[in-house]
């Protein structure tokens, strides 16, 4: 029961936002008393709390099963990429603006996290790029990463992530286009013009 909980909680808050979904809403949808969602959840922060925990196991099982299939640094960039695009395909506005507007410490702890998923994500397919021959050799890996890292996140520190989700997410590929413009080879820009046909 708390996982279909989980589940359906996760696809309301997505679709409808974490701040307008009530405890009353969720067992109404899911044709539960209240009582039960409070037996798996004590309130709603808690519930908000355990569903994010859930996005980020998914989005880290994600990014493993990528990792594993052995592409190519700019394939494996635009995988991931695809993975948030996947993911968040129902959500209106940003559940990252969300947070952070109406749960500030779940968005805090939210976010070390993710500095620490990206941090690694990004250096590793740096190095990779590298060796592949798609990334110039010359480029600072720590640099790159944390100007990476910068342009991404303050998407959603402006006004921009009032906006609807798709608008974000189509953001997001403009930057990774210029992150990877930044610093590939004449190999890397033919194959990120690829990629970006394929997108």
């Amino acid at each position: 029961m708390r996982n279909k909980i989980l589940q359906k909680a996760g696809d309301m808050f997505l679709s409808l936002g974490f701040k307008s979904v009530t405890m009353d809403d969720i067992a109404t949808e899911m044709g539960v008393s209240k009582k039960t969602i409070y037996k798996y959840f004590s309130n709603k922060v808690k519930l908000v709390e355990a569903v994010i925990e859930e996005f980020q196991i998914k989005i880290d099982e994600e990014i493993l099963r990528v990792k594993n299939k052995n592409l190519n640094a700019i394939e494996e960039e635009f995988a991931v990429k695809a993975i948030f695009k996947d993911m968040f395909k129902n959500a209106k506005t940003s559940p990252m603006f969300q947070l952070k507007k109406y749960y500030p410490q779940i968005f805090e702890k939210l976010m070390e996290r993710e500095v620490c998923t990206f941090e690694e994500c990004n250096l590793d397919n740096l190095t990779k790029g590298k060796l592949q021959g798609l990334y110039r050799e010359n480029i600072n890996n720590n640099l790159i990463s944390k100007f990476y890292f910068t342009l991404i996140f303050e998407i959603y520190e402006t006004d921009i992530a009032e906006k609807n989700m798709q608008t974000l997410i189509n953001l997001e590929y403009k930057v990774l286009e210029y992150h990877i413009r930044a610093i590939a080879t004449p190999k890397g820009v033919e194959e990120l013009e690829n990629q970006l046909k394929l997108k």
